[in-house]
Parts: C-alpha cells; structure tokens; sequence
C-alpha cells in the first residue's frame, strides 16, 4: 500500500470516529452525557501542613445534593478525586461529577461544564480528519496546499483569539487594580521531589498564602508565582491584589501581570502573522 492508500485509510478511519461520535452525542449517550454534574459548596477549609506536597491540594469539605434522590452528602478531597483544590474559602461553590446513581465516585472539577456534550474525541477526530485531507491535497497538488491547509484556519482562530485574549487581559487588570491591595501571610511551603529517566532529582517548592478579603472572605490559596524565593518564605508578610468577584484570580506582582498582559498580546500577533504569510505565500506558490 503507498502513500495515498495510508491516507485514504486515515481520512476513512478518523471519519467513521467523528461520524460515530457525533452520532452517540446527538442520541445523548455519551459517557459524559450520563455524567451527573452538581454544584457543591465548601463548608470547611484547612491550612496544608507546611512541607507537605502540592499534589493534595488545599484540604476542604465540600457538601452536594444529588438531584435524583436530594440525599445530601458531604465529602473531602483526601486522595485522588478530580482536579485539585488550590484556592479555597468557605462559602466557595466547586463544581462535583460522577456517574448517574453513584454520587459517592465523586470527582472535583474546576470546570462544570467543560465537554458536557461529549464531543471532545469526536472533535479530536476531525482535526485528525482535517489534517489527513491536506497531506492528501499536498501529495496530489503540491506543498502550497499544505500552507494554505494550514494558514487558513490558523489565521480565522488568531483573527478571532487575539481581540478576545487583548480583552480579557484588560478586564483581568482592571479587575485586579479595582480595590486596594490586602495583607497576607505565607501559611506553608509545600515540597515535592521527582526524579527524572537519567536519576536527576529536582526539588519543588510552593508557597501556601492565606488572606481575608475587603469583603470579608478568608482564602487559601497556592501562589505558584510572583514571591522571590519561595523556599524560604514560610512566615513572611505579603501584598495581594486580588479580583472582588473571584478572590481566586490574585497576583502578588501586579507589574508581572502588566508585563504578561503585553507578552501575551505580542505572541498572539506574532501567531496571527505566521498563519497570514502561510496563507499569502501558499496562495502565491498556486498563483491565486
């Protein structure tokens, strides 16, 4: 078999998937569809115990109802229980899965609603789908076809990214820069040890800070970045800028978040230009 009958037997077996799986979507019996999804909410959040591990996440009781029995049960993130918990506060509503008519398998999500439908391999399957068409376009008629395959949709995303990611970056600041800054403490400094394939060990550390909001709420919260020499920091005194609707967006750095903001929106541009000249030089090489 040559090149053409690989791809062709790509294009048919990527097809058939994403046929298959819209099809299971639509007839709502994907294993996402049959996910139960609840709101819970945390009654009872703890300080981590100071070097422990970040893998734990920050430890809480949550509370959720099921809604075909309205039993209502209150749980703890101890062990492996979906996405982990690092900011919390009590009162803060996390999102909570498991299977229809098993609540006590219960796994923690950060986003409720992400691929609700199903359609994520679907999805996955017509990228593939996508990608095998242009090999084949390229193979038959020539490597512009290959940028144009590439260029065109490349550029319609950037077109569409860069405004909205330019947007919310300007709402992430304003938001951040809208009340005064508050004092927190580092509660504990987190450990963690890996070892890698050639016997290199590497040593993490991640401070655990502790705040109360303008309005009141008391949160925990991992600071991944924005603190200088975060493994001697146990102890020490910070300032937090933090979001009055979502006390979980906060920085220690605002001038760190103004120079993401402008790194961001220079690497989206960049993207954007890479995918027009794909898209110029491919349409040049077919003389268009």
């Amino acid at each position: 078999m040559g090149w053409h009958g690989y791809l062709a037997l790509w294009c048919a077996a990527f097809g058939t998937m994403a046929l298959l799986g819209y099809g299971m979507s639509l007839a709502g019996l994907t294993r996402a569809q049959r996910t139960v999804r609840v709101m819970g909410r945390i009654e009872r959040v703890r300080e981590p115990r100071h070097g422990s591990s970040q893998h734990d996440g920050i430890p809480v009781v949550v509370s959720f109802h099921d809604p075909s029995t309205g039993q209502e049960f209150t749980v703890t993130n101890d062990g492996e229980h979906g996405d982990r918990i690092s900011t919390a506060w009590t009162g803060r509503e996390i999102g909570v899965r498991y299977p229809r008519g098993r609540p006590h398998a219960y796994r923690f999500t950060l986003d409720l609603w992400a691929n609700r439908h199903g359609r994520a391999w679907p999805n996955s399957a017509v990228f593939l789908l996508y990608a095998g068409l242009v090999a084949l376009a390229t193979t038959d008629w020539g490597w512009p076809w290959a940028l144009l395959g590439f260029g065109v949709p490349w550029t319609v995303s950037g077109a569409c990214y860069v405004p909205q990611n330019a947007r919310a970056a300007s709402r992430r600041i304003d938001a951040l820069t809208s009340r005064p800054p508050v004092q927190g403490r580092v509660v504990a400094v987190l450990t963690d040890t890996s070892t890698d394939s050639d016997g290199y060990t590497s040593t993490s550390h991640t401070p655990v800070i502790a705040f109360t909001t303008h309005e009141g709420t008391s949160v925990t919260a991992y600071c991944a970045d924005g603190l200088p020499d975060p493994t001697n920091s146990y102890g020490r005194d910070v300032t937090i800028h933090y979001t009055p609707d979502d006390p979980a967006v906060f920085t220690l750095d605002l001038a760190s978040e103004h120079r993401s903001r402008t790194s961001e929106i220079a690497f989206s541009l960049l993207a954007l230009v890479i995918g027009v000249a794909a898209v110029v030089v491919g349409a040049v090489g077919l003389g268009l």
